[in-house]
């Protein structure tokens, strides 16, 4: 762990390393590590720094990670902690780009966390799998319209633990859902989404509440997520989520 740094981002780094394995080739290009979705996956990935590389970015390494990207006619991304690589920022700003900020929080693990019980986790065979990855796009879109979404491999990875997707409803009506991804003892929480018209009436608290109490449940002690905005942070804060750090995010296909 790095003296005055959270330790909680060095389980965070390690994780963020593990979990597109699961579903990816990898390739180094420098200091990067380069993950490939594998065919079907539903995914595309990003570069990311290798793991326990430390040094000092530069910006011809940057050109050169998103000049093999495009190469290889795959997304032109990549992702980082900056507490966690801090001279990647002024490297990326130096090649003529800005990333996203996004505020990255933790749940506290004293802080007792109960499932909603308007949310629950979906089966992996369950029919209602694809419409709510369809409403997690729609969600994100800003559409009402919900299309359902081909799983892909999600349901093998609900299968195996690595993965668990949360709906909410109102009665039978299923109004958003989100993701969370286990490695161990740690879990991103991803895609959490609620189409406008059912927005204003908890849905996105109780499918976050369902997220964490599903991942406890399965042993996981450290529980965070990247926040799309501030105004979404400040939801999950009112949830007992805190400010650790932040993700950043360079997509130039976006």
């Amino acid at each position: 762990m790095t003296r005055g740094r959270d330790g909680r981002l060095d389980r965070i780094e390690t994780y963020y390393d593990c979990v597109p394995r699961a579903v990816a080739a990898v390739e180094q290009v420098g200091p990067f590590t380069l993950f490939l979705a594998e065919e079907r996956t539903g995914w595309q990935f990003y570069a990311r720094p290798r793991l326990g590389g430390g040094g000092t970015f530069t910006e011809a390494e940057v050109c050169r990670v998103l000049d093999r990207q495009e190469q290889l006619d795959v997304p032109r991304a990549i992702e980082w902690v900056d507490e966690v690589t801090p001279t990647l920022l002024p490297a990326v700003r130096g090649a003529g780009h800005e990333p996203h900020h996004h505020p990255l929080l933790v749940m506290p693990a004293d802080v007792v966390v109960e499932a909603d019980p308007r949310a629950r986790p979906l089966r992996p065979a369950e029919p209602h799998l694809s419409l709510a990855l369809g409403s997690v796009s729609a969600g994100f879109a800003g559409k009402d319209d919900v299309e359902p979404k081909d799983p892909g491999r999600r349901s093998e990875l609900m299968d195996r633990g690595a993965l668990v997707v949360v709906a909410s409803f109102d009665g039978n009506r299923l109004c958003g859902a989100g993701s969370a991804a286990p490695r161990g003892a740690v879990a991103e929480l991803i895609g959490i989404a609620v189409p406008p018209g059912h927005r204003g009436r908890g849905h996105g608290t109780a499918i976050t509440r369902s997220l964490v109490a599903a991942c406890r449940a399965q042993g996981v002690d450290l529980v965070f997520l990247s926040a799309g905005s501030d105004a979404a942070a400040d939801i999950y804060r009112r949830i007992g989520f805190v400010d650790v750090g932040t993700a950043c995010v360079l997509d130039l296909d976006d």
